[in-house]
């Protein structure tokens, strides 16, 4: 434990934050009774931060549903930091928003020790930044991309000028288990969702989730949603949470922004979605059998989140994700990188299937 403990420090703190012995850190971090991160969590990062010679500081928030400033006391401490790490939601909330929050912060996606102490945490940052990369280089190159799932995803369409939606956020996310989101403009068809809809760690809004009892097929042209198949019941439901959330935040409801899919195959999520949805919904979308989409508003990231499982994406000929498995090594460049990086290789080799799913393999909101 002790040296899968160093591990995972040493790629959050040199890696990723590119410190060095003697930098401060400042650690902020939700009350422990929240239930959002793990209580041990800001304590275990702590210790391991002032074993490789950190100066460490230590500040409890509490958790605001609704997206705040941070307080002064915050702003200056943020601000006095050579690093700054965020257990804690506002760092996911303010991620779009900039100059809120130093450059040089980083948002923590193992919310829990396990996940900090899994390989998820410890394969190489780097690699991961050079696969997003890689990914990012054939989207942009591609003619064509054509989305499927097994329940009835299928939409296609391509990069606009090749260009990515390069506001994603404005700090570091740790690990890196995501690429840019890709525009919705010049993309159309449908999405196939089976479970709920649920929110995108934006707001924090209740009902954070609505029922689907069947599959809800969504369809849209560019960022339009154009309306919704399916059961009368999920289609009441869909459209009465999209208007709930739309109206509580005086945005249009039947607007997508963007999507992209996970690209760690050491993203884990043990427990059910329906357990708790905020905690599924900010840290299962890493592992690569999961897609989702940006929805309900214009300002990145959209207050509804929709999430394909085990999707298909196919870069012109090359199927770079097949039923959810991401394979680096059909990209160009990929085999390289693998071969540089073996723990990056040893993840794809043994990659996590668990991503939250209920009864039969699907997601489920109970």
């Amino acid at each position: 434990m002790i040296k899968n403990v160093e591990q995972a420090a040493k790629n959050i703190l040199f890696n990723c934050a590119k410190g060095e012995a003697g930098d401060t850190l400042l650690i902020v971090h939700e009350a422990c009774d929240e239930g959002y991160y793990d209580p041990k969590l800001h304590g275990l990062v702590a210790e391991a931060a002032k074993t490789l010679g950190f100066e460490v500081t230590l500040f409890e928030i509490a958790f605001e549903p609704d997206i705040k400033d941070p307080s002064p006391e915050l702003a200056a401490k943020l601000a006095a930091a050579d690093h700054s790490l965020f257990l804690a939601r506002l760092g996911d909330q303010l991620r779009f928003q900039k100059n809120k929050i130093p450059a040089r912060s980083i948002i923590s996606y193992a919310i829990d020790s396990d996940m900090f102490l899994s390989s998820f945490a410890r394969a190489d940052y780097a690699g991961f930044a050079e696969l997003k990369g890689l990914i990012e280089a054939a989207f942009a190159a591609a003619k064509r991309i054509q989305v499927t799932c097994p329940a009835g995803t299928d939409f296609s369409g391509s990069l606009q000028n090749g260009e990515f939606e390069h506001s994603d956020i404005y700090l570091k996310r740790f690990p890196l288990s995501i690429f840019n989101p890709v525009p919705i403009f010049a993309f159309s068809g449908c999405i196939a969702q089976n479970g709920f809809l649920t929110g995108t760690g934006s707001q924090y809004y209740k009902p954070y989730a609505c029922e689907l009892r069947d599959t809800l097929l969504i369809d849209f042209k560019g960022a339009d949603i154009t309306g919704f198949r399916g059961s009368q019941r999920d289609i009441l439901s869909a459209q009465t949470h999209y208007e709930m959330v739309a109206k509580k935040y005086n945005i249009d409801p039947y607007l997508i922004h963007s999507w992209h899919a996970g690209i760690h195959p050491a993203c884990s999520f043990d427990h059910p979605a329906s357990e708790n949805f905020e905690r599924w919904s900010g840290a299962a979308f890493g592992n690569p059998r999961l897609l989702h989409f940006h929805s309900c508003g214009k300002i990145p990231p959209g207050e509804i989140s929709i999430n394909v499982v085990d999707p298909s994406i196919r870069l012109d000929d090359a199927l770079v994700w097949e039923k959810g498995v991401l394979h680096p090594e059909r990209l160009r460049g990929g085999d390289a990188l693998l071969a540089r990086f073996s723990d990056l290789a040893q993840a794809f080799q043994n990659p996590a299937k668990e991503i939250g799913l209920g009864p039969a393999e699907r997601l489920s909101f109970s």
